[in-house]
């Protein structure tokens, strides 16, 4: 159990204090409550119900005890609380009058109590400090003690687990510190390939909480489609350039001649099939919660493509993104070329896209989650400060921070540390 210290007094020391206990801003920093003094930890369990923490500090206010921490879980029904306190020693009660009056107040809730003497605050956290998120599809009790083993083999201790969602998927987070996050991630990499679960591991620390700019591919990941084929599909050339899309989206082909090459067997298409191919277009399940989500909760979208502004602007337009850049079909007399114009958003121009969406949000690279499927992604997935594989191809899963292999785009929500509760929330409050 480990939980933030009491703030202190808001009083300037006075000038005897020693050196050790002053602060430039005037804000006492003294020992805190338990310190080196006897303490007791108060646990309490039984079948939830409304007043029991009340209940439980009403009988111990008669005893004049600080509080040092607390905590409380509460699953199916059944609560576990616990306090940690200091001993009595006001009034001339005892630790034996303070646990008899404990049970007495249990018993007549049918709840138990343990209560167990020590002596000061709990141990410090080691140095290292990270959050796990873990995603299954179930989470079975073998990959969490596989998860959990790997973590303690890295010297990591578990401080606390809970959970930030039931559905679409079971996601748990595990506050982990006394190893460094570069070392737990590549345990638990290796560990959640072997045993089938998704693993993200991130740094600890208010940044995780600041601002963020999420920037995401479109083609399989926004969207359920690849938009050139939808194209093709019109022009009678799908099985060609399926191909060919294929092969570069594993990484066998350089992206920009395979561009030019499917672009190529689009010339004389009518650009009145743009329209129809918008209309086709499928979103990720979970798009929409992703976006509106983050949107609501003060983060920055954006999407980098490298299909095509035709469709890309549109969706920026219905999803309310707030940066979009793709390739550019162009258009003469009412026909497409078979050309791009202008620059090839290519496997390079997604990350340089990212550091411009980046340095135009005001945000620093290390706040920036990119999100993606393919090859021509890595680069963006590695410039970010997490990258995330969404249903990837192998060359992908093993190059980017995470990767994310259920069918369900708002999953990413859960690798923030954002609860399904938060998103629930986020959805009740009107833009």
């Amino acid at each position: 159990m480990s939980a933030p210290q009491p703030p202190q007094p808001l009083s300037s020391p006075e000038p005897s204090e020693p050196p050790e206990h002053r602060r430039d801003d005037g804000v006492g920093d003294g020992p805190p409550p338990g310190g080196d003094a006897p303490t007791l930890l108060v646990k309490i369990f039984g079948k939830d119900r409304p007043g029991i923490t009340a209940g439980l500090f009403d009988t111990l206010a008669a005893y004049a005890v600080d509080v040092v921490d607390i905590e409380q879980v509460v699953t199916r029904g059944r609560i576990v609380l616990c306090a940690l306190v200091t001993a009595p020693t006001a009034g001339g009660t005892t630790e034996g009058d303070l646990r008899a009056t404990v049970h007495s107040w249990a018993d007549s809730l049918k709840l138990q109590a343990e209560i167990i003497s020590g002596i000061g605050d709990n141990r410090p956290r080691g140095t290292g400090r990270s959050h796990v998120t873990v995603l299954g599809h179930p989470l079975t009790a073998e990959s969490t003690a596989a998860i959990a083993a790997s973590i303690t083999s890295t010297g990591g201790n578990i401080d606390r687990i809970f959970r930030l969602a039931k559905y679409p998927v079971t996601a748990v987070e595990f506050a982990v510190s006394g190893t460094g996050t570069a070392e737990l991630r590549t345990a638990l990499a290796t560990e959640a390939a072997e045993i089938g679960v998704d693993v993200a591991v991130v740094s600890a620390g208010l940044s995780r909480r600041a601002q963020r700019l999420v920037v995401m591919d479109v083609d399989s990941t926004l969207i359920q489609d690849e938009v050139i084929e939808l194209f093709a599909a019109h022009a009678g050339c799908e099985d060609r350039v399926a191909e060919v899309t294929e092969q570069a989206m594993r990484g066998e082909l350089d992206f920009e001649q395979s561009l030019h090459a499917r672009v190529a067997l689009l010339a004389g298409l009518d650009a009145s099939v743009v329209d129809k191919v918008r209309t086709e277009v499928r979103l990720t399940p979970g798009a929409r919660t992703l976006i509106r989500t983050l949107k609501r909760l003060g983060y920055q979208v954006g999407v980098v493509s490298g299909g095509f502004t035709q469709v890309t602007d549109d969706l920026k337009e219905r999803l309310g993104l707030d940066f979009a850049s793709a390739n550019t079909l162009e258009v003469v007399d009412g026909k497409l070329t078979g050309r791009v114009v202008g620059e090839v958003v290519d496997r390079a121009g997604k990350a340089r896209l990212l550091r411009s969406f980046a340095e135009q949000a005001g945000v620093p690279l290390a706040q920036t989650v990119a999100i993606g499927d393919g090859a021509n992604d890595l680069d963006m997935l590695n410039t970010a400060g997490l990258g995330v594989a969404f249903n990837a191809k192998p060359l992908v899963r093993e190059a980017a921070h995470t990767a994310v292999n259920v069918p369900f785009l708002d999953t990413v929500l859960y690798l923030l540390g954002i609860t399904r509760e938060e998103v629930e929330a986020a959805d009740g409050l009107v833009d």
